[in-house]
């Protein structure tokens, strides 16, 4: 399956980038304008292992998208993991993890996704997936700096 790995130092207090991370309603700040995300799940102020978070995206304009993900693992501070429960992808595992370092807090983002679709869904990620994924972690990335700074 393919993967998506990112690392991304972040020069602030782990705790603040941890809180951050671990408050849902963020993930609409961290998303690409242009993919029109909306979260239509209540969200309470932190997430928790077994969390469902459902939302809906429109990666092509007319076109929306239900997405419905689980957070699976929780460890306070160092990681969580969401996996897809119903959505665009045969399969999706997201593993976020916050390493304490001298300065502040490497983050790596680990994805193993599945496009599904046989060979047409290995041609739609080489064509377009792999890119779209790319976009919107280069866009997190600058949101990221844009609140804790660049290194």
């Amino acid at each position: 399956m393919p993967q998506l790995f990112q690392q991304q130092f972040i020069p602030a207090d782990p705790a603040a980038v941890w809180e951050f991370f671990a408050t849902p309603k963020n993930l609409d700040e961290l998303t690409p304008p242009d993919l029109r995300f909306a979260i239509r799940s209540d969200l309470p102020p932190r997430m928790f292992a077994g969390q469902l978070i459902e939302y809906r995206i429109s990666p092509v304009r007319g076109v929306w998208l239900h997405w419905l993900t689980e957070i699976r693992h929780v460890r306070e501070g160092r990681y969580f993991v969401d996996e897809q429960r119903a959505g665009p992808y045969a399969f999706w595992y997201h593993e976020h993890h916050f390493e304490p370092v001298a300065g502040g807090v490497m983050m790596t983002d680990r994805v193993t996704y599945d496009v599904g679709w046989g060979p047409f869904g290995w041609l739609a990620d080489k064509l377009w997936v792999r890119r779209q994924l790319e976009h919107i972690f280069a866009y997190r990335r600058q949101r990221v700096e844009a609140r804790f700074g660049r290194a």
